[in-house]
């Protein structure tokens, strides 16, 4: 299936947080769009693997994705080698994305880094055609989306351009809160981590709303790149 913008990254949720609201605008624009997640995030304190398959389910109706898939790396000691790139080498030729979305490139946890730098070094491979894929026992075509661009997670990090997603932050939210397990809900009986308390909810309205105060709009979301961008009309830009 040909994706117009694809996000792969190290756990379910990671997508929801970092650019739900990016993923919903551009389905509501008539793109198609998808999420890969690297692993299943069984070793996060709350939950297990099956709940966070069922609360990715349910999340991925309300961002409106073509595509959910879970390439079923270890989470947690996922590697940047040659197998776990050609794991992401496949999915990036299966999807064909023009636009790919990725890990925070330095984050509180170390698998977003490491998948961040992991889905760049497959981004490149997967457009070298002497690298050799297969999928259901045929070959894959080489393809390079046009741009990979980077989520701003738990560390403040200075954002390259923000996507305003002010008319799509309920649904994002209602998006976060698909995963019960992973975050505060009241009634819930969830051991407090990092995420699952009512002040990081407070941090994750907070930095939306600072990075939409930036671009004079009320919630964003911003994003890093390793290139320089470029414009073709003055008028696009906010």
């Amino acid at each position: 299936m040909k994706l117009d913008l694809l996000a792969i990254v190290a756990h379910p949720d990671d997508a929801e947080l970092g650019c739900g609201g990016t993923l919903i605008k551009h389905a509501a624009l008539g793109y198609r769009t998808g999420v890969v997640d690297l692993t299943a995030g069984e070793l996060g304190t709350n939950g297990t693997a099956q709940t966070r398959a069922e609360e990715a389910a349910a999340a991925s109706q309300l961002l409106g994705l073509q595509v959910r898939a879970n390439l079923g790396l270890r989470d947690g000691f996922f590697a940047n080698d040659e197998a776990h790139q050609l794991a992401v080498v496949r999915a990036i030729r299966q999807y064909q994305p023009e636009v790919l979305l990725a890990n925070a490139q330095a984050d509180r946890h170390p698998d977003h880094g490491r998948a961040a730098q992991l889905v760049a070094d497959a981004c490149f491979l997967a457009g070298l055609p002497k690298v050799q894929t297969e999928l259901n026992g045929q070959p894959q075509a080489p393809w390079r989306p046009k741009n990979l661009y980077h989520i701003i997670q738990s560390n403040y990090l200075k954002p390259d351009f923000v996507v305003d997603i002010t008319p799509y932050w309920e649904q994002k939210m209602q998006a976060v809160y698909a995963y019960k397990t992973q975050f505060y809900v009241p009634g819930q009986a969830n051991t407090p981590t990092f995420i699952a308390t009512p002040e990081f909810i407070r941090f994750l309205e907070a930095r939306a709303r600072e990075f939409g105060q930036a671009i004079r709009t009320t919630f964003g979301e911003g994003f890093q790149t390793n290139k320089q961008l470029g414009v073709n009309n003055l008028f696009d830009l906010l």
